[in-house]
């Protein structure tokens, strides 16, 4: 019985793609486009958007399929382009360093991803939180040091740091 209602789910949700595709998918691109500054990019994104679409369980849901498929199109134009600030940010970082010390490919595609990763962990944090535990862990300055910094306590340094690691394991633990 499962396994009927599974399918017609997914049948019906096939349809409604495809309706939302054939009716949205023009309106979709330029949206992106005049977002990102580039078709390609907005096609990548629409793609993406319709293959996020496409992996939800029921659509039936929807009434406003433009305002949804909106959602789903800026939270992933916003990764794409937190993305590709990070990967700017990098490139111009290892411009400086001689041949001899650049990255490999690989080594900078996955220094790359492990950036976006903590970038996105990070995200939700209060800018002190934030401030305090990369000034922490990347600089390894002290907290007494971070305190002044922030024109806070000691104790609240510590909690700022407590905080962002339970909440980097928390979303760790999510995925």
């Amino acid at each position: 019985m499962q396994a009927v209602q599974t399918l017609q789910h997914t049948i019906v949700n096939q349809s409604l793609v495809h309706d939302f595709y054939i009716k949205h998918n023009a309106w979709l691109h330029a949206w992106l486009r005049k977002k990102v500054g580039c078709t390609t990019d907005a096609a990548d994104l629409m793609h993406d958007t319709y293959l996020k679409l496409m992996l939800k369980e029921d659509l039936n849901f929807i009434t406003e399929p433009r305002a949804y498929l909106t959602t789903i199109a800026h939270a992933l134009m916003v990764n794409h382009l937190r993305r590709n600030k990070i990967e700017k940010a990098c490139l111009e970082a290892i411009a400086s360093l001689p041949e001899s010390a650049m990255p490999s490919p690989e080594t900078l595609a996955i220094t790359i991803e492990t950036l976006v990763k903590i970038d996105t962990m990070l995200d939700g944090l209060a800018p002190k939180a934030r401030r305090a535990f990369l000034w922490c862990q990347l600089e390894g300055i002290s907290h007494a040091e971070i305190a002044d910094r922030l024109g806070v306590s000691v104790s609240s340094v510590r909690k700022y740091i407590a905080n962002a690691l339970l909440h980097c394991i928390t979303l760790q633990n999510t995925d």
